[in-house]
């Protein structure tokens, strides 16, 4: 028994069609389906929400749901902003520069080019406050990939017993640092 794929990933937003069209305008994102309720189907709970879906490319799709009776929403107090966020592959560094200017020309803020050696990525943030990655692959992905591998295991062990970064894979930011001193 394995899954399959995610089905897709829900997000809460803070209005259902400004959040539609951003995506649509700065990701190019097709708006394919929403459902709208008063009662949550799991829990029966009167609880009125708007669930919109959006075609993320390759089979996947991002969700948000609209709770207006709710609280305002809220992020994790304890947790970095840079930490949660959703992360979408485009084909190339080229076609990341394109997003880049795109965005940038609809007036968001966008962070980066920055190499992650393995991919390179940009960071920017949605209407609803969620940060988003568009990453593309590095040319040599698949040999860096390959080192990565290698050390998975190992790099975990140490992390579990230590709690301080492994040096296995320190290779990956080296000169990115060292350029920065």
């Amino acid at each position: 028994m394995k899954i399959e794929k995610i089905h897709h990933v829900a997000y809460r937003c803070r209005d259902a069609r400004e959040t539609v069209e951003w995506y649509n305008k700065n990701l190019k994102m097709d708006f394919i389906l929403a459902i709208a309720e008063d009662r949550v189907p799991s829990t029966h709970e009167p609880d009125p929400y708007m669930h919109v879906f959006l075609d993320a490319g390759g089979g996947n799709v991002l969700a948000f749901f609209e709770l207006p009776t709710r609280p305002a929403m809220g992020r994790d107090p304890n947790t970095p902003e840079w930490v949660q966020h959703i992360a979408f592959k485009v084909k190339d560094r080229e076609t990341l520069l394109r997003f880049r200017a795109h965005l940038e020309a609809n007036g968001v803020e966008v962070l980066g080019v920055t190499n992650h050696s393995i991919f390179h990525s940009i960071y920017f943030f949605d209407p609803n406050g969620h940060r988003i990655e568009l990453a593309c692959p590095d040319p040599a992905e698949e040999e860096k990939l390959k080192r990565l591998d290698a050390v998975k295991w190992a790099m975990l062990e140490e992390w579990s017993r230590t709690k301080k970064a492994p040096q296995h894979a320190a290779w990956m930011h080296a000169q990115e640092f060292t350029s920065r001193e």
